[in-house]
């Protein structure tokens, strides 16, 4: 749901606890001047792009979902003993363009992986902001489905399967399907996320 004050520039989008305010036509010293008056709010999340200020704070269900994707990537990565590097939600940025928190992140074997829950909009603004900050991967969690967008020399393009390699042989149905397992039992989501990606024996 989206409530606009015809009199405001702020825009206040609300989806199943989630809250993001969006202020249009706002200069980048503008954004950095809000960052460091939010700097000790915790679980806060900005972002900034093309001169629009995204101030989402997330809710239960949110924090939830995201925790449960970073296990099954964390599992899938620990069980097959490739290192990566746990990013969390550390701001990116680019001076003066654009900077964006992701809900989760990693580097992995020199490519760059940012998790998004989306239970309200912006989808392809988010997207557009993380191509100016070249994340060669990202992956948003929307209406029960995972999907996956890699970035091409023509911007990014949805794909069946994560084309960083160490994450190529992820399912990304059964994976959908164990995150959603995952809201009632983080065991069972992650007992079936082993069987259904078995690891190759030498």
């Amino acid at each position: 749901m989206t409530i606009a004050n015809r009199t405001s520039p702020i825009e206040v989008d609300i989806g199943k606890g989630d809250v993001r305010t969006i202020q249009r036509g706002k200069t980048w010293a503008q954004f950095e001047y809000l960052q460091k008056g939010f700097e000790d709010t915790r679980g806060l999340k900005l972002c900034y792009y093309n001169g629009t200020i995204e101030i989402l704070m997330p809710g239960a269900a949110h924090e939830l979902f995201k925790k449960i994707i970073a296990i099954l990537i964390e599992v899938f990565l620990l069980d097959r003993q490739i290192e990566f590097e746990p990013t969390g939600s550390m701001t990116r940025k680019r001076e003066g363009t654009a900077a964006a928190e992701a809900d989760e992140s990693y580097e992995i074997q020199g490519a760059k992986l940012c998790v998004e829950i989306n239970f309200t909009s912006g989808d392809e603004s988010k997207l557009l902001c993380y191509q100016e900050l070249g994340v060669d991967e990202v992956w948003f969690w929307e209406d029960g489905v995972l999907a996956v967008y890699s970035l091409q020399s023509d911007g990014y393009q949805k794909v069946s399967r994560s084309q960083i390699s160490a994450l190529a042989a992820i399912d990304l149905t059964i994976m959908s399907e164990c995150i959603l397992i995952g809201e009632t039992s983080r065991i069972e989501a992650v007992n079936k996320f082993r069987q259904a990606h078995p690891i190759a024996s030498d």
